[in-house]
């Protein structure tokens, strides 16, 4: 797999099921180059043996819904200006009707239970920012005047002055008047006419305020919209989530769930019996404790909410609920896979569908169940399961096998201490022997998997062995496994990844272990720093969005109200303990610095600040800053960008650690 090959990596979105089970909508995303952005449309596939067919033709149509009847199907697509707005067909397919005309576009939606409405979220922008008014420049803008601890996040930028807020909408029949976009207009004392749409209902906002509200579902009577609500605090970070419930008859919105229950909600479901399911951990006291966080399977219940799932071996962080009869479906990350489990009122847990796969999106009818899966051969496809084995009825894996997909080797080393350090090696084809370069995943709460990955794929396809593992502090091996690293980063992860090195190289004679590389991302930019500060055998580095610098870290990162203070603490001497920035007089190893222009996660002076340290030390280094891009780029950054970025690493392990 070559970096133009990442068009082949076809991913299968959250998919929606036929009430009757008789068929089932998804979406699929893929990377174009010509195009510069992703691209993809919607699919149905009858059920249970059809062959899925294209059901639109948009540049980028996502996030497929279907009204309770299942004769209207509900997705997103980006309007003239590009902004995602709500698009309504026939099931079977149709021209879309327009349904929304949000100013900064809808972030999700749900239709009703009697499909007669669609509820949804939209930012409301400050009068005279974000485009509202035409011809005023984003650097003309009033200043900003903040004062929350809080004011931008990665992949959005500022927050306060765009609150996202809940609407409703009549449901367009999908045989009414199109809509028209709206031509300028002026009053007659020379001010502009607000835009409106000139056929259709217009949107009813349900919620007002200084506050943003995330996720949209309906009670089962459809009387009222549950939403979470995210405060900006004044003083200190708070993770606890309320719920509330908004009565569509204008009346106040009563509370579902309280910040004093102490829980970080990440999704909320309502089963037909008006039952209320979350996702959600406990924060500790301190309202900010998110360390391996045990997501968990939560009922709210008269006395409060009720654990389902143990948070110590279940881990329901990358995943969504699905009612199910009195059941519910959540997706387990679990040692580099994710499986889809069903969880009943009692706690009960059992398997759906496991195995050498990563669940990432489900649905469910009667006795059939859908789910969206990568694998080690696919990004996606699409898995129906109902009663015998499950079976693939989508082939989006082909285009990538053309490609060429080398399958990696599950490795589990013992460490010096003997903790077990499991992960893969993946080789080229042939004897070797192959320079080897360590890769480092990003979070530290986060794993690498199963599926399908570019970033190993075209560095094995230039001719590298990689070797790739989840440390102690990762995710989907129990809460211990990932808390351990907390106020001690670079100890144990650190010889983990080093041990997990040494063990795959000494047990394949294709793994050439005099030249070796580095190269991590994120968390893994942090891991790789602190590695070549200490361990001077790599004859290159690539320290990508990197958490370099802890004391610079709060006031510049958007989550750097609490991730720092968490994972490395606050006293001046354990930030100093566990900085790459402490200890970069140490590092001898050539080190390229890649880094977004616009990454709010770990900001552009985390890249900066190391890249003209190691200069001023004297070490040679190199830095690329990619314009427009954020923390997404690896992932979801535009695709010349993504291979131009591949250009650079392997131009950069050509001269370092060539192949011949």
């Amino acid at each position: 797999m070559r970096a133009h090959d990442i068009e082949a990596l076809i991913s299968v979105g959250r998919p929606a099921i036929a009430p009757d089970a008789s068929f089932a909508v998804f979406a699929t995303s893929r990377p174009d180059i010509r195009a510069n952005r992703s691209v993809g449309q919607l699919w149905r596939v009858d059920l249970p043996e059809g062959t899925p067919r294209r059901l639109t033709r948009g540049v980028a149509d996502s996030s497929p819904r279907l009204s309770s009847d299942g004769m209207r199907l509900a997705f997103l697509r980006g309007d003239g200006k590009g902004r995602p707005q709500i698009f309504v067909i026939p099931a079977s397919g149709g021209e879309p009707v327009q349904a929304t005309d949000a100013t900064l576009g809808v972030e999700g939606f749900a239709w009703s239970p009697d499909g007669r409405s669609l509820a949804y979220l939209a930012r409301v922008p400050e009068p005279g920012r974000y485009g509202s008014v035409e011809g005023l420049d984003a650097a003309a803008e009033a200043p900003r005047h903040i004062t929350g601890i809080r004011w931008h996040s990665n992949g959005l930028g500022y927050l306060a002055d765009r609150p996202s807020h809940l609407f409703l909408v009549p449901a367009p029949e999908t045989d009414s008047e199109p809509f028209y976009e709206p031509a300028a207009a002026v009053l007659a004392d020379g001010e502009e006419r607000p835009k409106k749409p000139v056929v259709g209902a217009e949107a009813r906002r349900l919620t007002d305020g200084t506050a943003s509200h995330a996720g949209v579902v309906f009670s089962s009577d459809g009387a009222e919209v549950l939403t979470t609500v995210d405060e900006i605090e004044p003083a200190r970070r708070d993770l606890r989530t309320r719920v509330i419930a908004v009565p569509l008859d204008g009346s106040a919105p009563r509370e579902v769930l309280s910040r004093e229950t102490g829980l970080s909600v990440f999704d909320l479901e309502v089963a037909a019996d008006g039952a209320i399911a979350l996702l959600a951990h406990e924060v500790g006291d301190d309202g900010i404790d998110f360390i391996a966080p045990g997501v968990g399977l939560w009922l709210v219940e008269a006395a409060g909410p009720r654990r389902l799932t143990d948070d110590d071996l279940i881990n329901l962080g990358d995943s969504h609920i699905t009612p199910l009869g009195d059941e519910f479906l959540v997706q387990d990350t679990t040692r580099g896979r994710v499986r889809l489990v069903r969880v009943s009122r009692a706690g009960d847990l059992s398997e759906v569908l496991g195995g050498g796969v990563e669940v990432t999106g489900h649905a469910a009818a009667g006795d059939r169940i859908v789910a969206a899966v990568a694998a080690p051969d696919s990004f996606g496809e699409l898995v129906v399961v109902d009663g015998g084995s499950p079976r693939t009825v989508t082939a989006f894996g082909a285009r990538a096998a053309a490609a060429g997909i080398a399958a990696p080797r599950e490795l589990t080393v013992a460490g010096r201490d003997g903790y077990p350090v499991h992960g893969w090696v993946a080789v080229p084809e042939g004897d070797g022997p192959f320079p080897v370069i360590l890769q480092i995943h990003g979070g530290p709460y986060a794993s690498y998997g199963v599926h399908l990955f570019d970033e190993t794929q075209v560095l094995v396809d230039a001719g590298y062995a990689v070797v790739y593992s989840n440390p102690r502090g990762s995710a989907g091996y129990g809460r211990a496994h990932g808390r351990s690293i907390r106020q001690a980063m670079g100890t144990v992860d650190f010889a983990d990844v080093i041990d997990f090195l040494d063990g795959a190289v000494a047990g394949d004679p294709r793994l050439d272990g005099g030249r070796v590389g580095v190269m991590g991302g994120s968390y893994g930019g942090y891991l790789t720093a602190w590695i070549i500060a200490h361990d001077h055998r790599f004859a290159g580095a690539i320290v990508e969005r990197g958490f370099l610098d802890p004391a610079s870290f709060q006031g510049t990162s958007d989550i750097g109200t609490f991730f720092g203070d968490e994972y490395v603490g606050v006293s001046a001497d354990d930030i100093a303990r566990q900085s790459p920035m402490a200890v970069v007089d140490q590092v001898t190893t050539p080190t390229l610095v890649l880094h977004s222009e616009l990454d709010f996660r770990c900001p552009l002076e985390q890249a900066t600040r190391y890249y003209a340290a190691l200069k001023r030390n004297g070490a040679e280094a190199e830095m690329l800053v990619f314009p427009g891009e954020n923390h997404e780029l690896t992932r979801a950054g535009q695709p010349r960008h993504r291979v131009q970025r591949f250009d650079a690493v392997l131009d950069w392990w050509a001269r370092h650690l060539p192949t011949h």
